[in-house]
């Protein structure tokens, strides 16, 4: 696997604008994990998860009670997920996922992106098919034949572990995201995971020079500037 899951490219808070483009994302996918699975973050793993990250990414408590507050109550808004696909500059495969109460103004706003950065959006699977989509946890250690052990008692079916600098990265099929965070809980107690996630990792990437990469990192930035997006995932190599 590699460390290509570092090259996801993450919207960054540098100023207040930003800052709250971060927490509205995190908020609307907290309502919708919230509204799908519960919300107690004890019996929704991918909610717990989801509130850690967002705590490391210094998302205020107001902002995730709000979340979790609407997400308890009755009605709220109607988000659905929405997953696009499509083809950079340099030609670098892009796999963009969305949170939208509007399917129609989603689409529009990601297409244009595209066209705008001289890329192309591409229909359903054109993409999809070259990438694995991976549950992702990364913790502190340095045992992993032990970390193999507790997840093989517990029936996870794991596709790779990597042991690096004193750090143990598990992929899993995304299917078994629950249960492998669940068997690492049980076997090591309470860990702080630096990666907890489920991802879209490219299983070949692109190198992109010359003109390209300015236009591919447009693309991301005009990306991560959309409302409804909330994560994008590509085999782009950038120098």
């Amino acid at each position: 696997m590699g460390r290509a899951f570092q090259n996801r490219k993450e919207s960054m808070a540098k100023t207040a604008a930003a800052k709250t483009k971060v927490y509205s994302k995190y908020g609307r996918e907290i309502y919708v994990c919230a509204k799908q699975g519960g919300v107690d973050p004890n019996g929704n793993l991918s909610l717990r998860g989801l509130i850690e990250r967002a705590k490391k990414d210094q998302v205020p408590s107001h902002v995730i009670d709000k979340a979790l507050d609407k997400a308890s109550g009755a009605g709220g808004e109607d988000f659905e997920p929405a997953r696009y696909e499509g083809f950079g500059p340099g030609n670098a495969m892009v796999i963009v996922e969305c949170l939208t109460d509007n399917p129609n103004r989603t689409i529009g706003d990601v297409r244009t992106c595209f066209n705008k950065s001289k890329g192309k959006l591409g229909t359903p699977g054109s993409v999809s098919h070259m990438f694995d989509h991976c549950a992702i946890l990364a913790f502190e250690g340095s045992d992993e034949e032990a970390v193999l052990e507790g997840l093989m008692e517990a029936d996870v079916d794991v596709t790779d572990i990597e042991n690096e600098d004193g750090h143990i990265t598990v992929f899993a099929p995304h299917t078994e995201y629950a249960k492998a965070k669940q068997a690492l809980i049980d076997a090591f107690g309470e860990l702080d995971f630096e990666v907890d996630e489920i991802q879209f990792l490219p299983q070949a990437t692109t190198p992109v020079e010359g003109d390209d990469v300015a236009q591919f990192e447009k693309l991301l930035d005009m990306l991560n500037d959309v409302d409804d997006v909330q994560n994008v995932y590509h085999s782009a190599e950038l120098p």
